[in-house]
């Protein structure tokens, strides 16, 4: 017998536009929440039209003490670091990167996009990492969409792409530094799960398109608002009401809870203002690298 949480609360998104001229729906932070450990941010990037030669995007940027996330639904995104590491994402990849100690990075339109213009659309979620393993050498996972499983309900109206965690008797390639639940849920109308959530866990939920049910006391819930729910139960309800009309679309995203100080600034998030400041004395001194034009 599983007790599924209930509704906490729920938060719009809001429309900005981030780096160079890359136009996002921002979950979280926001005005009401800063982080909701252990996650940073979410943002949804997009959709927009690219129109060919545009270079939308997050130019030379740096990172450290966290995990960043990148999901792309539609479009092709490039991206280098410091280090060297130069990829491709596609429709449906996953790029896992753990920053730790820290680099120096970038995510611009891949060139088959400004040759040509196109739809873009994606996730960028940020994960904190403790203070044990903020200084870790930093490292990538990258997955092509043809790695990533899906698994359906029996009724076949539940369908889940499976990137870190376990649904449907399906687990998700993907090891993070500290347990997390990363999955994409389409539901049709009529359909319900109700997915298990380990004890003490934070979950929350982003809806892409649709409207659903979480839990049984609170209304249906919109496109582009963040479900977050409470700590206590061990399951998650998603939930598409039967004439709704149209699919449910959402991430579901679960993860243990840190409890330690957060300091952060930009793209630094660390545990005191001092890791802060020597961060900033890093960056700035060239001790993460640069990326350059032949990287």
């Amino acid at each position: 017998m599983t007790n599924t949480k209930t509704i906490r609360q729920i938060l719009p998104s809001i429309r900005a536009t981030e780096g160079d001229g890359m136009v996002i729906h921002r979950a979280f932070p926001g005005s009401s929440v800063s982080e909701i450990d252990p996650f940073l941010l979410l943002d949804e990037m997009g959709p927009l039209e690219i129109q060919p030669g545009e270079r939308k995007g997050f130019p030379d940027h740096p990172h450290r003490g966290f995990e960043t996330v990148t999901y792309l639904l539609e479009g092709e995104m490039e991206h280098r670091d410091s280090s060297g590491n130069h990829g491709v994402l596609r429709p449906g990849d996953v790029q896992w990167m753990t920053a730790g100690s820290g680099l120096v990075h970038s995510e611009m339109p891949g060139s088959n996009m400004i040759r040509d213009g196109g739809r873009l659309h994606g996730f960028q979620l940020w994960i904190n990492l403790p203070r044990s393993q903020k200084m870790i050498p930093p490292h990538y996972q990258e997955l092509a969409s043809s790695r990533i499983p899906v698994a359906r309900n029996a009724a076949g109206d539940v369908e889940v792409k499976v990137i870190s965690g376990e649904a449907l008797g399906v687990r998700g390639p993907i090891q993070s530094e500290n347990p997390i639940v990363y999955m994409h849920f389409t539901i049709q109308p009529g359909g319900e799960h109700v997915q298990p959530i380990p004890a003490g866990y934070t979950a929350i939920a982003y809806l892409i398109g649709g409207e659903g049910i979480f839990d049984a006391k609170t209304g249906t819930a919109k496109a582009r608002k963040v479900i977050v729910f409470a700590n206590g139960g061990d399951s998650v309800l998603l939930s598409n009401p039967a004439g709704s009309g149209e699919t449910l679309n959402l991430l579901l995203l679960a993860g243990k809870p840190l409890e330690e100080p957060v300091a952060r600034y930009g793209p630094f998030v660390m545990n005191t203002r001092e890791e802060l400041q020597q961060a900033f004395e890093d960056y700035r001194s060239g001790r993460m690298g640069t990326i350059s034009p032949g990287d």
